[in-house]
């Protein structure tokens, strides 16, 4: 069986946009996953049931069910209402955003309390408020514990991303489709779509032990 690498070629500008795209919304749902899933990761160590029952199960919905049926729900049933019509990029970043959140609370709480209780006493010690006492001793600490959970998580996240070609976004996979659908070609589709995602996650893997030993 001969590789057309003609029609990889001739792909290559829309393969390379999609990449960008992949590239893109990988980054922007990591770190509003990683805001939104600050807020939840407090809320499941919350002592107060209202606030860590609603929160937890979140967690276990976003994390017990596949992501394209996450992707579906979001881009057929939220978004229109709110935007009174389907978007398939925004859906996309939405979805993987609140999925992304739902790993990185998990980060944050095992991080935040992985840290020794004698660091929250001696803050408190010095006067500090519980306040102060997570943000200038605590979070510090820990953020460097999660450095390679997050980056696991950018890269799990890259992968996912994937999934979104099912609701039309225009990113990596949505055009090997496309490429696949015009000429019949499998090998070559999804053989240049292995190899991209395999060059993006193993550069990432690669900074990312980078930043563990600056670290």
């Amino acid at each position: 069986m001969d590789f057309r690498f003609d029609i990889v070629w001739g792909y290559a500008p829309l393969l390379l946009k999609g990449t960008g795209l992949t590239v893109g919304i990988s980054f922007v749902s990591i770190w509003l996953g990683a805001i939104l899933g600050l807020g939840i990761g407090f809320g499941k160590m919350s002592r107060k049931s209202w606030i860590s029952w609603p929160v937890s199960a979140y967690v276990n919905f976003f994390r017990g069910t596949p992501l394209i049926v996450q992707a579906l729900i979001v881009h057929y049933i939220v978004i229109p209402p709110i935007l009174g019509t389907t978007n398939a990029i925004v859906a996309g970043i939405v979805t993987l955003s609140l999925n992304s959140a739902a790993y990185t609370a998990e980060i944050y709480r095992a991080g935040i309390q992985s840290i020794d209780r004698g660091q929250r006493e001696a803050a408190y010690s010095l006067g500090m408020t519980p306040g102060q006492a997570m943000r200038f001793v605590i979070l510090p600490q820990a953020v460097k514990r999660m450095i390679p959970a997050f980056g696991n998580e950018f890269i799990v996240l890259v992968k996912d991303s994937a999934m979104l070609a099912y609701i039309a976004v225009p990113e990596l996979m949505y055009w090997s489709n496309a490429m696949k659908g015009q000429y019949l070609k499998v090998v070559e589709a999804y053989t240049t779509a292995a190899l991209v995602y395999f060059i993006l996650t193993y550069s990432l893997s690669k900074l990312l032990q980078f930043v563990e030993r600056r670290l």
